[in-house]
């Protein structure tokens, strides 16, 4: 175990315009690219901040369902789903840093409802710190049972949004002191663009599936016929690899058939191809406004919304957690979850109501600051520092 006292003796880089002191080093236990998903890019990034911040090291314990080669630098070890001998070879790994950040969804660790990251956690002796991307609003037995345990071995939850934290201490038994609020981060670019004149470019992003809601915003492009010139619709983004595997195209060939039958077609783009994150910003600049219509109700965290606001383009959501609480400043259109008119009506604002635009761009400027990485990582960061303090006690 690294003793407090050395802890705090290494703690002497600083945070270029911050008091915050920064650990000497993070190890992060998750997805991790080439892997394609919205956990693995969030893994990247943090680890990207906290480096921005001057943590002297950052690893990544690799979460996979089998071994795979990797020359990534900060990759220190890989835990495979169903595997003793990893665990055992993680943890070993773990235990040589100062603190470890998980980020948690059930369904990437191994066994029901993720259930063998117990097991890991049991052996660390540092300093962990939980970032929980999912809080089920009526969990399993098993997700209950998982989410608590890890709550009881954690120093510190993490949720990142309001509503998030509400929903975690009112639906599950656990210390409320350990659990804290830390925004999703995003990539803010260098200078927020406005958007572009002609055409109004709608935008949608992210792993296609059944969920997201497009449809819906396909039928209420069938409710604009007056505006079938004036608006572009870009659905962008792969079909999840797990549901390619189960079900092939299923959901982007529904959609592009309800284009065709409803007339919309030429308002309609796709746009299959996998972005790194420079060609993606560029995908946003584009765009006049970015549309997220999921369907479910239950969705208290959106990297997409996060990047869209981040990146200075007003959004409308449908009202998930997220979107309403994000939003509730200015930046966005809130409309009820599978209703067509609804999204029709906002979509005409957008496209003819040049202020009203402008103006939810304006609202995005703050919203940027405190979402940009290495806000997020310096908050990461004092964290660490509390735990590290409640951490003394404990040993």
């Amino acid at each position: 175990m690294v003793a407090t006292a050395v802890l705090e003796n290494e703690m002497t880089a600083r945070n270029p315009g911050s008091s915050t002191p920064v650990a000497a080093s993070f190890v992060v236990l998750s997805t991790y690219p080439p892997t394609h998903c919205g956990l693995a890019t969030f893994a990247n990034a943090l680890c990207g901040g906290l480096e921005d911040v001057g943590v002297a090291k950052v690893g990544v314990i690799r979460v996979v369902d089998e071994l795979v080669n990797d020359s990534d630098a900060r990759v220190v070890a890989q835990l495979v789903s169903g595997s003793q001998r990893s665990r055992v070879d993680a943890a070993r790994v773990i235990n040589g840093f100062d603190y470890l950040l998980v980020q948690h969804e059930f369904g990437i660790f191994g066994g029901p409802d993720g259930i063998e990251v117990l097991e890991l956690l049991d052996d660390v002796i540092i300093p962990i710190i939980v970032t929980l991307h999912t809080v089920p609003l009526v969990p399993t037995t098993g997700q209950r049972q998982v989410l608590e345990a890890i709550a009881e071995i954690a120093q510190n939850l993490v949720t990142m949004t309001a509503a998030a934290k509400d929903r975690l201490l009112a639906g599950y038994s656990l210390d409320a002191d350990k659990v804290v609020t830390v925004p999703h981060g995003a990539t803010v670019p260098h200078a927020l663009e406005t958007p572009p004149a002609g055409k109004t470019r709608l935008l949608t992003w992210g792993l296609l599936g059944f969920g997201k809601g497009i449809e819906h915003v396909i039928d209420a492009l069938a409710l604009l016929p007056d505006l079938i010139d004036d608006i572009e619709f870009v659905i962008a983004g792969q079909t999840h690899p797990k549901i390619v595997l189960k079900e092939g195209e299923r959901y982007r060939d529904m959609l592009k058939r309800r284009a065709s039958v409803l007339g919309v077609s030429p308002m309609i783009s796709f746009d299959d191809t996998y972005r790194p994150l420079p060609s993606l910003l560029n995908l946003i600049s584009q765009s006049t406004c970015v549309v997220l219509p999921y369907d479910s109700p239950d969705q208290i965290t959106s990297g997409v919304l996060v990047d869209a606001i981040a990146a200075g383009r007003p959004v409308i959501a449908t009202g998930f957690p997220h979107a309403v609480e994000l939003l509730s400043g200015g930046a966005g259109m809130v409309v009820p979850h599978q209703d067509p008119a609804a999204l029709a009506r906002a979509i005409r604002q957008v496209a003819t109501n040049d202020a009203l635009v402008s103006s939810m761009v304006s609202a995005t400027v703050p919203l940027s600051a405190e979402h940009k990485w290495t806000a997020v990582a310096t908050r990461y960061v004092d964290v660490a520092n509390s735990a590290s303090s409640t951490w003394s006690v404990a040993v």
